[in-house]
């Protein structure tokens, strides 16, 4: 018995290191890098590819509806985009994989008026590393991430943050 449990502690150790070393790396994007098209459709139905905001400040935001710190960040977001919209800022809010019904009820309740999208199948998520909820990429008029917040954002750091990628 002591036998057949070393040889499956063994094999555990084995898979896990041969995992760890020759596993497919991925590359975590940094400040500077250019930031990853994707084509995502919005709660309206309409189609939002990030490479059409070029020459735009955009404000990518990745959230749930559970999200405490989202929920807060919202109104504050929100106030900015309906101020900074004609002013080449954009905001794409991108919720992670959840119902079309529930983002559309949460929408509704709180009144937003930027772009929903819902990434079904979490592959913008993967792509762009998200861990935690909220995390904010900011992406600045030539394409490239100006910077990547995780967690949530005061009134002053959005402020602050939207003044960062708004276009010259």
């Amino acid at each position: 018995m002591r036998l057949i449990i070393l040889v499956i502690l063994g094999g555990a150790i084995f898979f896990t290191i041969y995992n760890s070393f020759f596993k497919e790396k991925k590359e975590v994007l940094q400040i500077g890098n250019a930031a990853p098209d994707f084509e995502l459709i919005d709660m309206n139905g309409e189609t939002h590819r990030l490479s059409e905001y070029k020459g735009q400040g955009v404000f990518l935001n990745f959230w749930g509806t559970w999200c405490k710190p989202c929920e807060r960040e919202f109104p504050i977001i929100d106030k900015y985009y309906r101020e900074y919209k004609s002013e080449g800022i954009q905001v794409l809010a991108v919720n992670i994989a959840e119902s079309n019904f529930v983002v559309q009820d949460y929408i509704e309740r709180k009144d937003l008026s930027f772009p929903v999208l819902i990434d079904k199948n979490k592959s913008v998520m993967l792509v762009y590393n998200i861990k935690p909820l909220p995390t904010t990429i900011l992406v600045n008029p030539e394409g490239k991430i100006e910077k990547i917040i995780t967690g949530e954002m005061s009134d002053e750091n959005i402020l602050n943050y939207i003044n960062q990628i708004k276009p010259e």
